[in-house]
């Protein structure tokens, strides 16, 4: 009987690898978020933040500022992107394995999104409303957006008022 080599690649899953972009900014002394609507499945109709799958040929940084550009309108360059962390949970997304990489950022200077890609619309939200569950969000994007308040208030940014 022989077995195969632990390092054997088509014993193991396949992974996709996507991006998050968590774009903050401030209207009215109010802490606001950059979120779209999904226009397809999964989550067709729920509030998530713009993101999707890292092309073959594409760096991470620069895959969430393409994505963040195509979903939204809005441009932040790739060396403004903030690396936050992974989220692999198995089940995060319903459509197969996914670990993606969430990217943030504090634009003062930011404008109003507009919806385009695979985004319905795109819209600026407070961020209370979407920890404090006032939005339906898509994946585990909650949990996302906390962990980026919680770097925030770390670094200094401003983002207190939440």
């Amino acid at each position: 009987m022989s077995s195969l080599p632990s390092n054997d690649s088509s014993r193991r899953p396949e992974i996709s690898v996507t991006v998050d972009a968590v774009i903050l900014t401030s209207r009215d002394d109010k802490p606001m978020l950059v979120m779209v609507q999904r226009g397809n499945e999964p989550f067709l109709g729920r509030w998530a933040l713009p993101g999707g799958f890292v092309e073959a040929d594409e760096d991470l940084p620069d895959a969430a500022s393409r994505e963040l550009r195509e979903e939204t309108g809005l441009t932040v360059p790739a060396r403004a992107l903030i690396q936050l962390g992974a989220y692999g949970k198995p089940g995060r997304d319903p459509r197969m394995r996914v670990v993606s990489i969430a990217y943030w950022a504090y634009r003062a200077d930011l404008g109003e999104p507009v919806g385009g890609s695979d985004a319905a619309s795109s819209s600026l939200i407070p961020v209370s409303g979407a920890l404090g569950g006032g939005y339906d969000l898509a994946f585990d994007h909650s949990q996302i957006v906390r962990d980026t308040v919680t770097a925030a208030r770390q670094g200094g940014w401003p983002i207190s008022n939440v």
